[in-house]
């Protein structure tokens, strides 16, 4: 049984989460030490009894959530189980910094440092209220690729996230991503609604981010990962590490084209996946991309001691 590790992106953060698991683990506790010092601040304090809305804020949940994935991952290595017994690792997002910390591609240094640059930077892009993002329900990538468009209207709107056939995400200008909204209803989804994001993530509109995660990442070194990583943007794999370096940069104004992500996997033989850090949000996805899909969460102590029982 061939197996991939997937790693969650942003919306899948809780007050708590990983708390647990540092309690347990020593090696998981390390984590969040070594994410604290990579900042500077105690952003495990943050984590563990903080306020959600400030969690929820990019620049936090971003290297928050990379920090519980590797804690979640140092335990399952406690445990026995070792990263090469996946074939790929890959990640939806934010999560693309966990599994190339996972994989040794990135120290978690360096990734808690770039996620918190990113985060700030897609923030900052765009002022508050002149972007939006939207989920249609319903209709697949080409249909809403296609009301992306009608609706742009010389704005930016376009698809942003591909996360499985019947569910992508559009993003852009407030107005034309509204009017994206409409034109789905009308053309069949079963539902649109806007998200309750702070930033039009994913979409041309973030072309400043992209500039910012490209001098950051200039100054990182980024070796080879131990597993190849499927790429957001290629939705297939790639081990260079300058190919990596530029595909991060490119990720920022992409698609996150985790459907065909997931199928490629599946292409490539896999038929498990395990989901690594909080949330059960790309289980969901990979059940209803691949059908017979073995999907595993894992998230606190009783799901790794799970694994012995």
């Amino acid at each position: 049984m061939s197996r991939a590790f997937v790693f969650p992106g942003q919306g899948a953060q809780t007050i708590g989460m990983g708390q647990a698991l540092a309690e347990v683990y020593p090696a998981a506790k390390a984590v969040f030490d070594d994410v604290d010092a990579a900042l500077g601040e105690n952003l495990s304090g943050l984590i563990w009894s903080g306020d959600i809305a400030e969690l929820t804020l990019t620049a936090n949940a971003q290297p928050a959530l990379m920090a519980t994935s590797i804690a979640v991952l140092r335990a399952l290595e406690a445990e026995g189980v070792s990263l090469e017994s996946a074939a790929f690792v890959a990640g939806h997002s934010l999560g693309e910094y966990s599994a190339l910390a996972a994989s040794g591609a990135l120290s978690v240094a360096d990734a808690a440092r770039l996620l918190r640059v990113r985060g700030r930077a897609m923030q900052d892009a765009v002022p508050v209220g002149v972007g939006a993002m939207a989920a249609v329900l319903g209709l697949d990538l080409a249909a809403v690729s296609a009301v992306a468009q009608e609706a742009a209207q010389g704005e930016v709107c376009q698809a942003a996230n591909d996360n499985d056939p019947a569910q992508v995400v559009v993003s852009g200008h407030k107005a034309a991503v509204e009017r994206a909204v409409e034109i789905a209803k009308a053309r069949g989804a079963k539902r649109a609604l806007l998200l309750p994001v702070s930033a039009p993530f994913h979409c041309a509109l973030m072309q400043p981010a992209a500039e910012a995660m490209q001098a950051a990442l200039a100054e990182v070194t980024l070796n080879a990962p131990r597993v190849p990583l499927v790429s957001n943007v290629r939705a297939s794999a790639v081990s260079d590490p300058e190919e990596i370096r530029a595909l991060l940069i490119a990720q920022v104004t992409g698609a996150v084209r985790w459907r065909e992500s997931v199928a490629w996997m599946a292409d490539q033989g896999v038929t498990e996946f395990w989901e690594i850090g909080a949330g059960k949000a790309l289980s969901g996805m990979v059940k209803r991309i691949v059908r017979g899909a073995e999907t595993r969460n894992f998230a606190a102590p009783q799901d790794i001691a799970a694994l012995a029982g």
